[in-house]
């Protein structure tokens, strides 16, 4: 009879301490998806277009995807065959807490039997973009489609090949821009940036 009664009485503990060790743990990932939200400002979701005169790193063309980098966030397009002029039309969506890091891009040729040849790489701000996002309530139902709202001019830092436009889209902002290519011989990608709110986070 002690037996049984020890034997319960462990079995009691152990069950109260695995009880509170999990819901130590919810309330941990609880926590940090709290303080997550706390620092987020929204979502970025980049559509990747396209690329135009790629640098040819097989025998005569190339099989190329992206590779985005956000801060520690890394996302990448799919593999596209044969083409030095591809159609991606990606979504990536990048959750944002720091609107002055630059999001960096690298283009890769995907090989198969070594290691992936770089195909130019690049980077730019997202600050414009989200300055205009701030406004874009004085502005909601009072424009036609297509209005430009900020040029972005081309400079050494920035990247882009041609001017940038942020315009009125179907009830949005987005940025449309051409990236130039660098430390490669030929390149561009064509993005188009869009800003997705999130309810319960910090916004800008």
């Amino acid at each position: 009879m002690r037996l049984v009664s020890l034997s319960l009485s462990l079995y009691i503990k152990y069950k109260t301490s695995s009880q509170f060790r999990t819901h130590s743990r919810v309330q941990e990932r609880r926590k940090k998806k709290e303080e997550r939200m706390e620092n987020l400002l929204g979502l970025l979701r980049i559509h990747v277009k396209r690329g135009v005169n790629l640098a040819i790193r097989d025998i005569a063309s190339s099989d190329p995807y992206i590779v985005f980098h956000f801060g520690n966030k890394k996302l990448k397009t799919h593999v596209v065959k044969q083409s030095v002029n591809p159609e991606w039309n990606d979504d990536l969506t990048l959750s944002v807490t720091d609107p002055n890091l630059p999001v960096k891009l690298t283009v890769y040729d995907k090989d198969l039997l070594s290691a992936d040849d770089k195909m130019g790489e690049a980077e730019f701000s997202i600050a414009p973009y989200l300055e205009a996002i701030k406004f874009r309530h004085k502005i909601q139902g009072g424009l036609p489609h297509g209005t430009i709202i900020m040029k972005i001019q081309p400079n050494r830092q920035n990247c882009l090949s041609e001017e940038s436009h942020i315009v009125w889209n179907q009830g949005k902002l987005v940025q449309n821009m051409f990236i130039r290519l660098q430390n490669v011989e030929t390149g561009e990608v064509e993005l188009q940036l869009e800003w997705i709110d999130v309810p319960g986070s910090r916004g800008i």
